[in-house]
């Protein structure tokens, strides 16, 4: 069984309607043809699956499903006007469709899960005879910041990895990807760099830097006894100062992986 994440709808809905295909899945758009049946597993709010739709177009469209109610909810009314694009709230493994896809894609989604190769063998029911899967996804044990961040947030950061991993979650998992599509069937493997680095002065800098912040906003780990929630607090309080006054990069290691039936 995977792990009940918590999500807070607010802060989460906000970070989701901030991602584009260009800046945050950018690897995947030479693939994108016009006319495509494209399937998103772990939509969120559907940010980046409006904009797959105005690629594959009209005479293409896009399903993007999340199990989390209000991510749905909220981007069915942002993207009611994109026409070829349908939000549906479902889980993957309970999810089907009796048509397939040429495309099945999944962005930052099984980090989150116990069993991706369960995932990508359905992920693979989904295609059309020729189709692909495209995951996206982290090895978060190699973030990195310039310069290191208080010792606050390192202690969080590496409470994080530890919740991670006690739940059955593969905290280096971009870097498995490759024998997880191999061990699902898939073929035709290949492996795409698409690391986030974030610099001072970019106009996107403090609020993709930030990110750390919005995660320890979650009591989660707090409510499962892994970390105090006055250390929490701190973690928050110290990073947003860092941040705000002597970050000046951060990277997060991201790798597309892609394979075919």
């Amino acid at each position: 069984m995977n792990k009940d994440i918590k999500r807070d709808g607010n802060n989460s809905t906000k970070l989701f309607d901030n991602r584009s295909l260009q800046t945050d899945y950018a690897t995947l758009i030479p693939i994108l043809k016009p006319g495509m049946r494209v399937l998103d597993v772990g939509c969120g709010t559907g940010a980046i699956s409006k904009d797959i739709a105005a690629i594959v177009g009209p005479q293409g469209s896009i399903t993007g499903i999340d199990n989390t109610t209000h991510f749905i909810e909220s981007g069915k009314e942002t993207y009611k006007a994109v026409k070829n694009l349908e939000l549906i709230h479902a889980d993957v493994f309970e999810y089907d469709n009796p048509e397939k896809f040429d495309l099945v894609v999944s962005a930052r989604v099984l980090q989150w899960l116990n069993n991706p190769v369960e995932a990508l063998i359905r992920f693979k029911h989904f295609l059309k005879p020729g189709g692909q899967v495209s995951v996206l996804d982290y090895n978060h044990e190699l973030l990195s910041w310039t310069p290191a961040p208080p010792e606050s947030m390192l202690q969080f950061y590496a409470t994080f990895l530890r919740w991670r991993a006690d739940a059955g979650m593969n905290n280096h998992i971009a870097e498995d990807l490759p024998t997880y599509f191999a061990e699902a069937g898939l073929k035709n493997i290949q492996v795409f760099n698409a690391n986030e680095v974030y610099k001072k002065g970019e106009d996107n800098f403090i609020s993709r830097v930030a990110i750390w912040s919005k995660v320890a906003v979650s009591t989660q780990m707090v409510e499962e006894g892994y970390i105090s929630n006055d250390d929490r607090l701190k973690a928050i309080e110290d990073y947003d100062i860092w941040v705000n006054n002597k970050a000046e990069s951060m990277t997060m290691v991201l790798k597309e992986v892609r394979g075919s039936l």
